[in-house]
């Protein structure tokens, strides 16, 4: 390669491609100067003319002429004469060229055809040429019209991958000089040829991987095309502004200049410079029309989506024909857009911009266009992401409409055979009349489009708001030609009932049905206010078909007229009526839209009078906008009344185009006729209102309406997607869970995996947030965690801690928004107390914290701010109540009443310190307290109740310096005068924070008994009876209680267990404790006993005192001196037994030594 070939491409190119364009380049200017050299020059040697191999020859071309067979077929070439066999040659030719599918088997294949060229120039070439040149022609488009679309598919690939490779030889052979032009040029012309029929010829683009293919490997030879540079320079600080784009220019010259052909001159190219550049025209041009036809298809694709959408919201699915197409069209669009991304690569041209998807908004672009009238990019920013319609209802109703020849005879429409209509005018003439109207129309509405735009641009310069110089009264009448009757001339256009004017009052006597048409028409008008439903308008419209003369419809448009201003439900209804009766009685909808248009004027003159025509203008306004909807109303009279009351917007005019906006704007804004001028108005009406002062009710009925007719885009609510353990899991808390279905729900959840973290999540999840449940139903969620505690005691911890920590959350945060959940957190927390779940320390450690917490040195201070909470937030009020409402049944007796009577206290003291409660607070308080204590006397003032907290908690104080087991003694004494009173929940509770085992657990399973002192027992007959008489007494009195299932008791006690080891060893360290207590009981002929009571894996103790002379106390007497005395015997056994064994082994040792010897080994 040559040096200045690199330098030149090093910053063009990679290496390893420059290398590779460089060495084909050279191929075939080499190639190229041997086949012009060397045409017509015979072989030097005697030439081999046998069949046999010239058969040998023609089959193996046939087969490939690729790289495997070059060197055999170069050979027979030279040694074989082939005069005879040219045809047949040419044939193997082709036939072995469709064969070829790498670059190294088309070289092959341009050096075994240059060998044939060189020897046959006149005899081979032609014909090779003429029959490459067929090969590569379009197919004729009559053979394709008669195939079907897969069909055509299918042909047009198998087309693609028999002229791919003969493509790629011919453009190799045009530059090494076989196919030429005219004269000696060269065959880049005859290449363009080619490519250009191929391309011109194919609506449907399948040529398009044909162009692909050529210009990957031929872009620089026959294009000119280099990449553009890769190397980024950092411009220099120097340069004069305004002199980039000249840099960038000539330095992107020199890159073209000197790219992969760097060094390379003019004369060298392979093809010539004119070719070259028509040839990059053509095909930038053919990319033009593939990305219009690419943005047409986006357009076409997004469209399709968009109805797609709008079907599955009107009937929930996608039919099967219409996925297909979507799904075929889809399919096209992707196989046409990797197309053009292929060719933009290889022409280093940019993609079209696509249009974003129209799906991801319901709003159409008001103001954002910049471009002209009619030009392309306008219509792009009105694509409407939503229909005309709200609803499918609403379209049912305005375009469904009947049409009347297919239920009234064609006589009675009066049209007749020859296609003469009501007027006398042929449906099949007019058309030259219908082209002028349609003239007309078009130079109006450009006209008014023009007045738009430029309003918008005097806006833009600071030009009148309000249009001043349209005319003296601003209506903007006489911009159409019509001149406004004078004020006094013109009656006031007053609506009257139409039952005063065509109908009597009804006769209280039975009278005979009307007979004359006259009368028939009197009674259908009488009707027609009761039709307030599409069928009944429907009817009254073929009714009224069969009245049809000219008197009658001149009736029905004055009674149409003059409805009642305060029947504003009937207007849809009339309109749909006139609509089915305008298609073949057109005077009916022209002259009531005349009679509307003339109101509408009167109106505009008295604009002033706002309050006595408000009514009518609501009617006038209303009726219009549902006759346009039901395109009865010509689109530029709507706009044109439109654009009225925007030059003069102001009054009344604002709430007249509120209510147009409303009535029928959206319906104009998507519709394809009326959609850019409406959005010009619109985008008119919102500078207007930008640049004037209304009032906030004006603005707020300009809002709305504009929302209404153009909704915001937003974006749509995303569904969270859930895993199906995760539905299933929610689905039986949520909604199958009751008192009659909990077991079921048990044993299903029992059922879930517990070993899955992801279940255990789920759940935990589930059992946590008691917001989601309903409030009936908390307590069944706190049952079923008490029912899971049997088998998954962590998880039941984690749901405690899970909802203390919420509880907690709550008061330091002290959201609005989550008082909802607060509340049902604290039931919740009430309820699984009543489950056992935790200790009733729990409970009154959250009483305390919910008055106390934030609270300077934890005790409220009255009328003080606080910053979590303040004097006028009674939430935390309403959380005691719960929580007392929930569970403050359960401390009635014992140490956990004397906890509740206390907290009492603090709490009026903590209300006191607040603002005045308001009353359903107040009532909340008193039923909350009087549930638990109906005869406190409550504080008035809070100095009582401040000295009653001072007392209270002197009192604890002085009681804190006491022994623990005085509370404890006084505890067991309340437990002993209730245990006939109370159930084993209440006996269990009594004991709890002070038991030396406050542990929690499900319910109460095993009680026994156990001596303060070292465990020694009594006999097993006499501990079997002492159970036996005191589960029955245990039995007796859990009778009465409503939480102890009688069926279990029973077992619950057979199941007794010892008292742990801990509480032993915990109770013999206290032994030094206990001794004067011991002492003192058996001075006074007593003896204490430990009861344990267990309740799953909580166990509880009490101290029982017996009299010394019972059976019981005697007996465990001497049980426990045998058991000490046997227990010195084994001692002293032991002992002795460990002595003899020692004084054997030393006497066997002796022995073993002294008959032995001792052995002594020297080292070293």
């Amino acid at each position: 390669m040559e040096p200045g070939l690199a330098a030149t491409n090093g910053s063009a190119l990679p290496a390893g491609k420059v290398d590779d364009e460089h060495a084909r380049r050279i191929k075939r200017t080499k190639l190229k100067r041997l086949n012009i050299e060397g045409v017509g020059r015979e072989p030097s040697k005697a030439l081999d003319s046998s069949l046999k191999r010239h058969t040998a020859l023609i089959k193996r071309m046939r087969l490939s002429i690729g790289a495997d067979n070059r060197d055999q077929i170069l050979k027979d070439i030279d040694t074989l004469t082939l005069e005879k066999y040219i045809d047949e040659i040419v044939g193997a030719t082709v036939e072995g060229i469709g064969k070829c599918k790498t670059e190294k088997d088309v070289w092959s294949a341009v050096e075994v055809i240059s060998a044939l060229h060189r020897r046959f120039p006149t005899p081979y070439t032609p014909s090779l040429i003429s029959s490459l040149s067929s090969s590569l022609s379009p197919p004729p488009r009559g053979s394709l019209a008669s195939l079907t679309q897969e069909q055509r598919e299918k042909e047009d690939g198998a087309r693609v991958s028999r002229q791919r490779p003969v493509l790629r030889v011919c453009a190799e052979l045009a530059l090494v000089g076989i196919i030429k032009g005219d004269g000696e040029r060269s065959g880049g012309e005859w290449i363009m040829k080619v490519v250009k029929d191929l391309l011109s010829n194919d609506p449907s683009l399948s040529s398009l991987p044909l162009l692909s293919t050529f210009l990957k490997s031929y872009s620089r030879p026959y294009l000119g095309l280099v990449p553009p540079s890769t190397n980024t320079k950092q411009i220099s600080a120097g340069s004069e502004p305004g002199t980039l784009s000249a840099a960038t220019s000539d330095e992107q010259h020199e890159v073209v200049v000197g790219g992969v052909g760097g060094g390379v001159k003019e004369e060298e190219e392979l093809v010539e410079k004119d070719i070259r550049d028509r040839f990059k025209r053509m095909c930038e041009g053919y990319f033009e029309s593939v990305s219009k036809k690419l943005t047409i298809e986006h357009k076409r694709l997004q469209e399709q989506d968009r109805r797609n959408h709008e079907a599955y919201i009107r009937s929930g699915e996608i039919f099967e024909d219409r996925q297909q197409a979507y799904e075929k069209m889809t399919k096209g669009y992707e196989k046409l857009l990797a197309s053009c991304q292929m060719l933009s690569e290889l022409l280093y041209l940019p993609l079209p911009s696509l249009p974003a998807s129209s799906n991801t908004t319901s709003s159409i672009l008001i103001g954002t266009s910049q471009s002209g009238v009619g030009g392309q990019e306008g219509d792009e920013d009105y694509v409407s992401g939503g229909g005309k319609w709200e609803d499918e209802e609403e379209r049912r109703f305005f375009e469904e409409v009947m049409d009347l020849r297919e239920v009234v005879p064609r006589s009675v429409l009066g049209i007749e055979d020859d296609g003469v209509g009501v007027g006398g005018v042929k449906e099949g003439g007019g058309k030259e009349g219908v082209k002028e109207g349609e003239e007309e129309e078009r130079e109006r509405e450009e006209e008014e489009v023009r007045r738009l735009e430029e309003e918008l641009e005097g806006l833009e310069k600071g030009g009148d708001v309000n249009g001043v110089g349209k005319g003296a009264d601003g209506d903007g009448y006489d911009k159409t030609g019509e001149g406004l009757p004078d004020e006094d001339d013109t009656t006031t256009p007053t609506p009257t009932s139409p039952l005063q004017n065509t109908i009597t009052s009804p006769p209280t006597s039975p009278q005979l049905a009307p007979q004359g048409p006259s009368q028939l028409l009197t009674s259908l008008l009488a009707k027609l206010p009761d039709c307030t439903n599409r069928t009944m308008i429907d009817s009254a419209a073929v009714d009224f078909a069969f009245l049809n003369s000219k008197a009658a419809r001149k009736r029905l448009v004055k009674f149409l007229g003059q409805v009642q201003k305060s029947r504003i439900d009937l207007l849809p209804h009339y309109s749909r009526l006139v609509a089915t009766l305008n298609k073949y009685m057109p005077d009916v909808g022209t002259e009531l839209v005349e009679i509307l248009d003339e109101e509408f004027r009167y109106l505009q003159r008295k604009k002033n009078v706002v309050k006595e025509f408000s009514e009518i203008r609501l009617k006038n306004i209303t009726f219009l906008s549902n006759l346009t909807k039901f395109r009865v109303v010509p689109p530029h009279l709507i706009l044109h009344m439109f654009k009225v009351c925007l030059d003069d917007f102001s009054g009344t005019n604002v709430e007249n185009i509120a209510l147009l906006l409303e009535g029928c704007g959206r319906f104009l804004l998507r519709s394809e006729d009326t959609s850019q001028r409406f959005g010009k108005m619109l985008e008119l009406m919102k500078r207007k209102q930008s640049m004037q002062h209304f009032d906030q009710r004006q603005t707020l009925l300009l809002e709305n309406a504009y929302y209404q007719c153009n909704p915001p885009e937003r974006a749509p609510r995303e569904e969270k997607q859930r895993t199906p353990m995760e539905l299933f899991i929610r689905h039986l808390i949520y909604d199958v869970l009751a008192k009659k279905t909990i077991d079921k729900v048990l044993k299903l959840i029992r059922k879930l995996d517990w070993e899955d973290p992801t279940v255990r999540h789920f759940l935990h999840k589930v059992f946590t947030k008691p917001w989601k449940l309903k409030y009936s139903n908390i307590g069944l969620l706190a049952m079923l965690t008490y029912d899971l505690q049997r088998h998954h005691p962590e998880f039941t911890i984690s749901v405690v801690d899970q909802v203390l920590e919420d509880v907690r959350r709550g008061l330091e945060q002290n959201v609005y928004s989550t008082n909802q959940r607060r509340v049902a957190t604290m039931r919740y927390l009430g309820e699984l107390y009543i489950y056992r779940l935790f200790s009733s320390s729990i409970v009154f450690d959250t009483f305390w914290t919910l008055v106390t917490f934030g609270h300077p040195e934890g005790r409220p201070v009255p009328r003080q701010p606080c910053a979590v909470d303040m004097p006028d937030d009674f939430f935390r009020v309403r959380l005691v109540c719960i929580l007392i409402d929930t569970c403050g049944m359960c401390f009635d007796r014992g140490s956990q009443k004397r906890k509740l009577d206390n907290f009492l206290t603090m709490f009026q003291y903590y209300i006191l310190c607040k603002e005045d409660l308001p009353m359903d607070v107040e009532f909340m308080v008193s039923d909350s307290i009087e549930s638990v204590r109906p005869k406190l006397t409550l504080f008035k003032t809070v100095e009582d109740a401040a000295v009653a907290v001072d007392d209270m908690f002197t009192l604890a104080f002085q009681n804190a310096g006491l022994a623990g087991g005085d509370d404890s003694g006084e505890e067991s004494g309340d437990e002993e005068e209730r245990r006939d009173e109370e159930d084993e929940d209440g006996e269990e509770e009594s004991g709890g924070p002070e038991s030396p085992i406050d542990e929690r657990a499900p319910s109460p399973e095993t009680v026994f008994v156990k001596s303060s002192q070292e465990h020694l027992g009594p006999s097993e007959e006499e501990d079997a009876d002492f159970a036996k008489e005191l589960a029955k007494m245990v039995v007796d009195t859990s009778t009465e209680s409503r939480k102890v299932d009688r069926r279990t008791a029973q077992a619950l006690w057979d199941s007794s267990v010892l008292v742990p080891a801990a509480a032993r060893k915990k109770r013999m360290e206290e032994g030094d404790g206990e001794a004067p207590d011991a002492a003192t009981a058996e001075g006074q002929g007593l003896m204490k006993f430990t009861l344990v009571t267990k309740k799953g894996n909580k166990q509880q103790t009490r101290q029982i005192a017996v009299p010394a002379e019972s059976a019981l106390a005697v007996h465990t007497r001497t049980a426990q001196l045998q058991d000490k005395v046997e227990q010195q015997h084994l001692k002293r056994l032991v002992l002795d037994y460990e002595q003899r064994e020692e004084a054997e082994e030393l006497k066997a040792l002796e022995n073993r030594n002294r008959s032995n010897g001792i052995k002594i080994r020297l080292v070293g």
